[in-house]
């Protein structure tokens, strides 16, 4: 018979010899449910950081990132609810109650303050958490944060359309249905990657192949869709009143470092620029020729910017 509990053990057994390339180790933490993370290491004494994965991603989106972090940091990266291995288990997965998640994560798995780390949806839950929550962030990294739309800024059409059709109703779980029709878990990675990366073939294929793994594992999961369409749904909500999110973000007292990849085809780069202007005190880094996620395409270069500013 299915449960949640089984499903989990499932995956967490198939999924043991791919965290162990990267040299995190499973576990598990109690937080209003079972809620999954990985335990990157680090040193005793080192600054305990949190890893904030984005829409439709995972602990595995740090993998490559956070190896090069541990040399200094306890690194430790959750899967939201939901994703990953964090099964829904009727749980709601808005960005508020994401954000509700990442503070009490920090609050029972790791000390506070932390240095805390988000790219795309997951920057902009980070940016939340060290707006209402101030004690518990000492630095603030925003990967391609998911940052409010700028005028005569030129989003990805085709990337724009689909996260605008998800966010409707009645069509969400359709489109997301024959999205997956007739493509194998293999192809919907190396979509993800083509539309995310500048030069996908830059992504490790043991990566991938973690990827394909994850995803055939959540194939049958129960709630997954829902998760994925109410993280989309408040996303575009909250960023949709853009007077209300830039203003949000003034109440962030931690110094912040963004990192936007220049050509990035989801989030505009123009929206970067807009929060280096609204934003001074802020340290803005472009990197040119790098997508969505920089942390898989150049996990190098972005180590050596984060460890740099982080002194």
């Amino acid at each position: 018979m299915f449960t949640y509990k089984n499903f989990a053990v499932r995956i967490l057994d198939g999924m043991t010899s791919s965290l162990a390339r990267w040299g995190g180790t499973s576990r598990y933490a109690d937080i209003g449910g079972q809620v999954h993370y990985v335990d990157f290491g680090g040193p005793a004494d080192g600054p305990p950081m949190v890893l904030v994965h984005g829409l439709g991603g995972s602990h595995l989106d740090w993998s490559l990132l956070a190896p090069r972090l541990a040399t200094r940091f306890r690194i430790t990266a959750p899967d939201l609810l939901g994703y990953g291995l964090t099964t829904p288990d009727h749980r709601v997965s808005t960005v508020d109650a994401n954000t509700d998640l990442i503070d009490r994560f920090i609050h029972q798995v790791t000390d506070k303050p932390v240095v805390l780390v988000g790219n795309s949806m997951g920057g902009l839950i980070a940016a939340r958490q060290a707006a209402k929550h101030p004690e518990t962030v000492s630095k603030l990294v925003l990967i391609d944060p998911a940052l409010p739309l700028v005028p005569r800024s030129r989003p990805d059409v085709a990337a724009t359309m689909i996260l605008g059709r998800l966010a409707l109703p009645l069509l969400g779980r359709t489109i997301l249905a024959l999205g997956r029709r007739g493509r194998t878990a293999r192809q919907q990675v190396r979509e993800t990657f083509a539309r995310c990366c500048v030069d996908p073939s830059r992504v490790p294929e043991n990566l991938v192949a973690a990827l394909v793994e994850l995803i055939e594992h959540r194939a049958g999961l129960p709630g997954a869709d829902e998760a994925f369409l109410a993280s989309a749904r408040t996303l575009l909500a909250i960023n949709g009143g853009r007077r209300t999110a830039w203003a949000a973000l003034n109440d962030i007292a931690a110094p912040v470092l963004l990192v936007h990849g220049e050509q990035d085809r989801l989030v505009s780069v123009g929206s970067a620029r807009e929060a280096a202007r609204r934003l001074p005190q802020w340290t803005v880094d472009v990197l040119p020729g790098l997508g969505h996620l920089p942390q898989i395409e150049a996990p190098d270069r972005v180590a050596s910017r984060m460890l740099s500013w982080l002194g």
